[in-house]
This record gives C-alpha cells, sequence and structure tokens, in this order.
C-alpha cells in the first residue's frame, strides 16, 4: 500500500508541473500587454547630460565637466607610492591619535583603548578629475574628484570594566569632492604656508564595522542612522565656506614681512680726518639695513665740518631683527668725482632691547673685517640713537587673505598720515621694439623705486614690496609706474626704452584701503601690469 502511495505522488507532481508550466507558457504568449512600444535608440551625442550620468555613473569627472582636467598621472603615482604611503600614513595617525586617546578615555572610565591592526589596505584612492582655478591673489585653488573603495583594516580592543571588546571597520567607501587652497604663496619650500580643506558637497561614506566578528552594520536602522550623522558632522564641520586650516610655515617669516620699526636718529661725528686740499670735509652719513632691497636714507651734507651735527632721525621697516644690522656709513661729498668713504660701522639690531632708546658712540672703521690692521687707524666717532619696536601680537602683519583686513601702519608713522605698501606682481605683454629686459620704475612724491630686471621675458614676475611713508592721505596724488627695458649690450642706439606706464590714482586706495588689480599699460599694444596697493594707518 505505501509504494503504491509513493508511485501516485510522483505521479500527480509530475502532472502539477507539467500542467503548470503550459498555463504558464499560454498566458505569457496570449496575454501580453498591447500598449508595450519599442524603445527609441539615439546616440549619446543627443542625450543630455543627467540622462548621460544616470546612464554611465562611473563616467570620469574629466567626460562629464570640461572644467575638470585629467590626472591620470597622479592616480600612477598614488598606486606606485600607495604601499609606502599606507605605511607612513598609519603610523603619523597612530602617532597623533595615541596620546589624544590616552587623555580621553579615563574620562569615560575606559582601561585601555589600543590599535590591534591599521592599514588603509592594498587598494589607493582614485582622482577622477581636478579643476584648478587662478585668482589675481597670491593662492592656488583646486577641486579634484576623489573617490575611494579601498579594503582598509582597522582593529581596536577597548578594556573597560574588566571586559575586552573588538570593533574592526571594514569595506571603507569614501567619495567627496572637497576644495584645497595654498595660500598664500611664498618664496620658501614648500612655496605655501597654508592649506585650507573644505568640502564642494556632502560626502559619500560607507564602511563596515563588526564588533565580535558580527556586522553591526547589519542591525534594521542602524545603517542609515550612521551614514546621515556622519555626512552631517563632517558637512557641519567642513562643508563650504568652513575650512580646515593646516599651518605649514609662519607665513610672516616666509614672506619676510615686516615685524617692527627701526628709528635711527645721527646725532653727530667727532674727530673726523682731513679729506679736501683746504683743510677740512664736506661729511653726510648713509643709513641702510642689511637684508633688504629699500634704498638707503641719507643725511644732508655739512660743508667744511670735522664735529658735524645733524639730529636727523629716520624709520625703517624691520622684517627679521636676527639677522638684520643697521649699517652706518660717513661720506666725504665731492661736487665732481666720487664720494669718498671716511669710515663705517654695523650695529646688529640683535643687540638692541626692544622699546628702549640706545645711544651708541661707535669708531669709524675702514671695514667690518676684524683682522684687518688698517681698522686700528683712528678715523674719528659718530653718535646715534636708535630705538626699535617691534609690533605688538595683535599688530603683526597678516596675510590680507587670511583676515581680510589691512594691516596697521608701523608705530612712528605720522599723525593723520600712514604707509602706502606696494606690491609689484607681474606684466603680461610687454614687449619693446629692441630688446625686452622688463623692470618697474615707482615714482611717488617724488620718491623712486626699482624692481629687479628680468631679462629677455615678455611676461615677467617680481613680486616686489615697497613701502613709502607719508605724512597725510595721499587724496590728489597718483602713482606713477612705469615698465623698462634697457640692452644689455654696448653701444646700442636704443639703450632704454619705455615698455609702456600707468598713473594710478591714490584717492581709491585710501577709501577703499586695499587694491589688487591688473592695470592696462598706456602706449603699450596690449600690455598689463598686476599692482597691489594698501595703505596702512596707525
Amino acid at each position: 500500500m505505501g509504494f503504491v502511495s509513493m508511485i501516485m505522488g510522483f505521479c500527480g507532481f509530475g502532472v502539477g508541473i507539467s500542467s503548470g508550466l503550459v498555463a504558464g507558457y499560454f498566458l505569457f504568449i496570449y496575454f501580453q500587454p498591447s500598449d508595450v512600444k519599442n524603445p527609441t535608440i539615439r546616440p549619446l551625442v543627443e542625450q543630455d547630460s543627467k540622462t548621460l550620468q544616470q546612464l554611465l555613473p562611473e563616467i570620469p569627472f574629466w567626460v562629464k565637466n570640461p572644467d575638470y582636467d585629467r590626472v591620470d598621472w597622479l592616480n600612477k603615482f598614488l598606486e606606485v607610492m600607495w604601499p609606502y604611503l599606507d605605511k607612513a600614513i598609519c603610523k603619523t595617525a597612530k602617532n597623533i591619535a595615541t596620546p589624544i586617546i590616552s587623555e580621553q578615555i579615563p574620562k569615560y572610565k575606559i582601561e585601555s583603548l589600543e590599535f590591534e591592526a591599521l592599514t588603509l589596505g592594498a587598494l589607493p584612492p582614485t582622482f577622477q578629475g581636478m579643476k584648478v582655478y587662478l585668482t589675481e591673489e597670491k593662492e592656488l585653488i583646486m577641486e579634484p574628484a576623489l573617490k575611494w573603495a579601498g579594503n582598509p583594516n582597522v582593529t581596536v580592543a577597548v578594556k573597560a570594566y574588566g571586559l575586552k571588546a573588538t570593533v574592526q571597520v571594514v569595506d571603507l567607501q569614501v567619495f567627496a569632492l572637497p576644495r584645497i587652497t595654498l595660500k598664500p604663496l611664498v618664496p620658501s619650500f614648500p612655496c605655501f604656508a597654508n592649506i585650507f580643506v573644505s568640502l564642494m558637497e556632502k560626502p559619500h561614506v560607507d564602511f563596515g564595522l563588526k564588533l565580535g566578528g558580527a556586522d553591526l552594520m547589519s542591525i534594521p536602522g542602524l545603517y542609515g542612522f550612521v551614514q546621515e550623522t556622519i555626512k552631517d558632522q563632517v558637512a557641519n564641520m567642513y562643508l563650504w565656506p568652513k575650512t580646515l586650516e593646516v599651518q605649514v610655515l609662519d607665513p610672516t617669516k616666509a614672506m619676510k614681512k615686516p615685524v617692527g620699526i627701526l628709528h635711527a636718529k645721527v646725532v653727530r661725528a667727532l674727530k673726523l680726518k682731513k679729506k679736501d686740499l683746504l683743510g677740512a670735509s664736506d661729511p653726510y652719513v648713509k643709513l641702510k639695513l642689511t637684508e633688504t632691497k629699500a634704498p638707503s636714507k641719507k643725511t644732508t651734507v655739512k660743508h667744511k665740518n670735522l664735529n658735524p651735527e645733524w639730529n636727523e632721525e629716520f624709520s625703517m621697516v624691520v622684517k627679521d631683527p636676527e639677522t638684520q644690522a643697521l649699517e652706518l656709513l660717513v661720506y666725504d661729498w665731492e661736487q665732481v668725482g666720487k664720494h669718498e668713504k671716511m669710515g663705517m660701522n654695523v650695529v646688529p639690531l640683535k643687540d638692541l632691547p626692544p622699546d628702549e632708546s640706545k645711544t651708541l658712540t661707535l669708531p669709524l672703521l675702514k671695514n667690518m673685517d676684524p683682522n684687518d690692521v688698517q681698522n686700528d687707524k683712528v678715523r674719528g666717532q659718530i653718535e646715534v640713537e636708535l630705538t626699535y619696536k617691534p609690533f605688538k601680537d595683535e599688530d603683526l602683519p597678516k596675510d590680507f587673505e587670511e583676515t581680510g583686513e589691512v594691516q596697521k601702519a608701523p608705530e612712528g608713522t605720522p599723525p593723520g598720515g600712514g604707509a602706502l605698501v606696494v606690491t609689484v606682481h607681474e606684466a603680461q605683454d610687454v614687449e619693446g621694439k629692441h630688446h625686452t629686459n622688463p623692470y618697474v620704475r615707482i615714482i611717488c612724491k617724488g620718491e623712486e623705486r626699482k624692481t629687479k630686471q628680468v631679462k629677455k621675458n615678455r611676461d615677467p614676475r617680481w613680486d616686489e614690496v615697497f613701502t613709502f611713508m607719508m605724512e597725510e592721505p595721499p587724496l590728489k596724488d597718483k602713482l606713477h609706474v612705469e615698465v623698462l627695458s634697457t640692452s644689455t649690450r654696448i653701444g646700442l642706439l636704443h639703450p632704454k626704452e619705455t615698455l609702456g606706464y600707468v598713473d594710478i590714482s591714490l584717492a581709491d586706495v585710501v577709501s577703499n584701503k586695499r587694491i589688487n588689480e591688473k592695470f592696462h599699460l598706456i602706449d603699450s599694444k596690449n600690455g598689463r601690469i598686476q599692482i597691489e596697493l594698501q595703505w596702512q594707518t596707525s
């Protein structure tokens, strides 16, 4: 009986399956919807960008957006360097995190928290493209499209209340669009002082989290909660315009910006030697700070006087008091021919106590060589009063891009006056008829300054800074900026020629405090020059 039941069961199963397949085939063939249309096939070039992104979600940014450039070389570099970068990054992260963890865990009554494993895996991040912005400021802005689907292994062992738990992070995915700004650009390696990082949109972060071998992300609702929490927290901290700032160099030292001002008063000279045939001398003093391109300061000439008194005061901007020194040179003025040097001396600024006036009577030497026997000869003395006034911490000059404010003028600036700071950045498309060795001449209220000469260059760059001290705001004055070229050949018929000029009204600088623009050069076909002006008041 049991055998017969089994046979009948198999037959019923076979008949049921066969009947079901036949019925299903009949329904599929004869009951298809009649309103189904064939899809329209269109070439990719006719699709809009949104449709293309839906069709090809993994297409690189440099294909979807013409503003992005290919950076395959960077991805290849990361691929080769990743094994070494992995170890270096993990070692640095562990060194930074260990003291922070040791300081924080007692607050939560945790006995210990240690890394059992820390590696970023074998898969490096890839850059889908990079956008670069060019501005008139001293900065470089980059927006890389970053994607990283890695296989890291971060295992942390936590001990608390006599129990030990192991938490592991695996299968990390990060898609982000950061903006990286390097500023200000400085002439010291690595050529930028700060790194500013911000996110242009909320990042996508996905990872697995295991506790004791169990996947915590499989708990219903936890995965979405963690995803949104991470996105919101990261966005609150770093979503543009909020930034993460990393200082690489001290901008003041890197750019050698002013840190103080030296007030020098030339009082008198004593017992100078006779230089003229008629038994007298015509002395004057030249003052100059070392390691600066600023022109020398000069006293008036005291005719036929071996014990002259000047009592003349000068102010000079100091950029590095540890290395700079004040040079004092006494000359005998000659109406015809070269002025004869009567003696000199040097005062290192590090020997001057800050904010204290110091009177010095210095012997005049032939040179600063301590082994030169000619320095034993008596040449007279010079008396000076020196006061070094460093800027206070709150008044230290900072880069305009960091603070958004214009610097204050140095202490000692005349009341109602200020300092006009002129930065000559670069010129473009300047070309002479016979030669192109450009340099810039600046004239402000009769005071002239010059940049260095750049040979054979139609797009020269100087980045030189000049400071003009003024008794009152230059509301009715103009700054004359002229690009010149001089020949390096001897005997040329055209040794010097003008490549263009521009007169800049300083009233706009006084009212706006700062201007950074490119000006078209007059008498030049396409020439332009970038000038940055700041009006600093005390």
